[in-house]
């Protein structure tokens, strides 16, 4: 009976082992396309970062004269800009 108890144990190891690789992969993988969520404040909505989320912000970024800096690394006023910006832009580039 023991040894029926220690294979159980060993198989239920080995099982979270993979289901915690296989996470590991989703969520890399996500990772590896640059998609994430991003709440805005100022609308109470939330935008998809991903590739067209970039070119309206380097549009953005254009127009207002401003430096190249990744978003999350701007000041919480200078995001609320882009967001007012980006909903009188709609869904056109």
């Amino acid at each position: 009976m023991h040894k029926f108890y220690g294979r159980i144990s060993r198989w239920v190891g080995s099982l979270l082992l993979i289901a915690g690789f296989a996470a590991l992969v989703v969520m890399g993988g996500c990772a590896a396309h640059g998609y994430y969520r991003v709440y805005d404040p100022v609308y109470g909505d939330y935008h998809a970062w991903n590739h067209d989320e970039v070119v309206y912000y380097e549009h953005w970024e254009h127009d207002t004269h401003r430096r190249h800096v990744d978003f999350k690394d701007r000041s919480r006023e200078e995001q609320n800009e882009y967001w007012n910006w980006r909903h009188g832009h709609g869904d056109r580039h």
